[in-house]
């Protein structure tokens, strides 16, 4: 019997021997190919796959790595777009490789910066009460109806080149009435329509808004959830309560939302305490406080922020804010694994900064547009 469990013992050894499936009988797949899957079709399936489940699934055997990384897919981070106070030269900064980039975009002169998505960049002249559209990389310009904004924010669906896309905005009348304005590219003028609210909804230059499973989400300066329909043109307040809040100075400014796959963060900070981050739970109508980011990345501005997860190296799993320290050296971000922020023994107030002065922005494709 001790015989047998040595001469056992030994074969174990070889029972996995060069990223082969040995059978029982002690014969590599090799003599089976009915083992194998076909290159291209081990190929298609870890294409479907998250970054997080192919980096898993590239470490099966040397077959499956090689066919995960030439399918492996990351995503790029957004760059910080950069407002000047005077001239028309505009730095575009990426946080990944840490440089930064310039153009001169004489055509934003006197324009204030309203929303990012997609790629295009959505400005208001305050002059002329002009709305446009606006790609800096590629210079297209799409212009809007002419419409009066005093403190509210402006978001809109999708690119202006594609048939999906509203632009929306909410504005305080009474603290049971807002006015929902919406117009598409191509219309000759806004479309206002007033609704009662059966909660107070005060709208305000401090409002969040995004756009999420077909739906405009706004979050008041006090908490509440405005929730815009385009399709059947319906308003209304969801009965969710407000997140834990800090009342200390200026918290209801220093927040930021930002979605994903259909689900909603908010983040909120002060500078006493560190941020904190919710998701909300559609099914219960709660926020709920996350603990952890999952993989994901944020990166959060007053006017629109994002949410990334399939990023590679060290962003994930942080909060990434659009403002750049050490001459250009560093962006400031907040780990909730390790509960601080990088850099070091930096007072960050978000609700004392200036709002419109960078945006997140999607990173361009050609770098050669670049001075």
């Amino acid at each position: 019997m001790a015989g047998r469990r040595r001469k056992k013992s030994k074969l174990l050894p070889e029972a996995i021997k060069d990223d082969r499936i040995v059978a029982k009988s002690g014969q590599s797949d090799d003599q089976h190919p009915e083992l194998e899957l076909p290159t291209e079709l081990l190929e298609l399936i870890l294409s479907q796959l998250t970054l997080r489940d192919n980096i898993r699934a590239s470490a099966v055997c040397k077959k499956w790595f090689a066919a995960a990384t030439s399918v492996r897919m990351a995503d790029k981070p957004p760059w910080i777009m950069f407002f000047p106070k005077f001239g028309d030269l505009y730095e575009f900064y990426d946080p990944s490789q840490r440089k930064s980039y310039w153009l001169e975009l004489p055509e934003l002169n006197g324009s204030r910066i309203c929303y990012a998505k997609d790629g295009w960049l959505l400005f208001y002249k305050p002059r002329t009460k002009r709305i446009f559209f606006f790609c800096p990389y590629t210079r297209e310009l799409v212009k809007l109806p002419r419409l009066e904004l005093t403190y509210q924010v402006v978001a809109f669906s999708a690119a202006p080149t594609s048939s999906s896309c509203i632009a929306f905005t909410v504005k305080h009348v009474s603290p049971t009435v807002v006015a929902v304005s919406t117009c598409r590219p191509g219309e000759t003028e806004w479309t206002t329509v007033n609704y009662q609210n059966r909660l107070p909804f005060v709208s305000s230059i401090w409002n969040k808004l995004v756009f999420c499973n077909g739906l405009f989400y706004c979050l008041s300066v006090t908490g509440w959830l405005g929730v815009y329909d385009p399709d059947r043109s319906t308003w209304g307040i969801h009965a969710v309560p407000p997140p834990r809040c800090f009342f200390v100075k200026n918290w209801w400014k220093g927040k930021f939302m930002a979605e994903h796959n259909g689900d909603i963060f908010v983040i909120y900070t002060c500078s006493v305490v560190n941020p904190v981050t919710y998701k909300l739970d559609q099914v219960n109508k709660m926020w709920v406080e996350m603990e952890s980011l999952g993989g994901m990345t944020l990166f959060a501005n007053f006017l629109s922020s994002y949410a990334k997860t399939d990023l590679l190296g060290m962003m994930r799993n942080n909060i990434y804010f659009s403002k750049v320290r050490f001459y250009g050296k560093r962006c400031v971000s907040y780990s909730l694994a390790s509960g601080r922020y990088y850099p070091r023994k930096q007072c960050y107030d978000w609700g004392e900064q200036d709002p419109f002065e960078s945006i997140w922005i999607e990173p361009p494709k050609d770098l050669s547009i670049f001075l």
